[in-house]
């Protein structure tokens, strides 16, 4: 399976839950409570501390899928790989880190927020890209304008969708899934909250 196909695969279940810059034991928590809700593609950014054994902790288990975000260099990239991370998930695009990327075969989505993002990524050949930040960048208008241009390219967008809001993103051909950054805050502690919110969100892939 390609890379490609990989991300297109997972993408089936409509939104990755992101867990972003938490401490150790409550990241593994609220990440235990997404799991119990039925949520099971799954994002840890580099940011978190501790994240490689987190990392190598969920992948070990079966049936859930688990990726690496915030990744910024190909240093990144190397350690996300060896802790177990089946995806990679980058802010922005780099060359070094794209050219990383794609020498390492790895599924990876990189953060664009405009046409000359997306054209440096498909002169890599790389057609699958996070739209991020998504609402601050001008939202669904300036993605559809994009998506317009750029036949054949998908976007998972993240940054300021909410699960009211996901089945808008999600009702375009172009959009697969969403980032779901919603599910659990940095400071969040309320792991029934958190439940129920990854409960709603699994339930957009139905």
């Amino acid at each position: 399976m390609s890379p490609e196909q990989f991300l297109d695969a997972v993408f089936r279940h409509r939104a990755i839950a992101i867990f972003r810059g938490q401490h150790q034991g409550r990241a593994a928590a609220a990440m235990e409570a997404a799991v119990g809700a039925g949520f099971r593609l799954l994002e840890f950014t580099v940011s978190t501390p501790g994240v490689y054994d987190l990392i190598a902790e969920f992948s070990r288990r079966p049936g859930l899928i688990v990726g690496a975000g915030t990744v910024l260099t190909p240093a990144d990239l190397d350690a996300s790989i060896a802790a177990g991370a089946r995806f990679i998930v980058s802010p922005g695009l780099t060359e070094p880190l794209g050219r990383a990327a794609i020498a390492a075969r790895v599924p990876f989505l990189p953060g664009i927020s405009n046409a000359g993002d997306i054209m440096r990524g498909l002169d890599m050949g790389l057609t699958r890209f996070k739209f991020f930040p998504a609402v601050a960048s001008g939202g669904l208008p300036v993605l559809k304008a994009l998506a317009a241009v750029f036949g054949g390219v998908k976007f998972c967008p993240t940054g300021g969708i909410s699960v009211a809001t996901a089945p808008d993103w999600l009702a375009q051909s172009f959009i697969p899934c969403v980032g779901g950054s919603w599910i659990a805050g940095r400071a969040d502690s309320d792991y029934a909250a958190i439940r129920d919110r990854a409960g709603a969100a699994a339930a957009l892939a139905s």
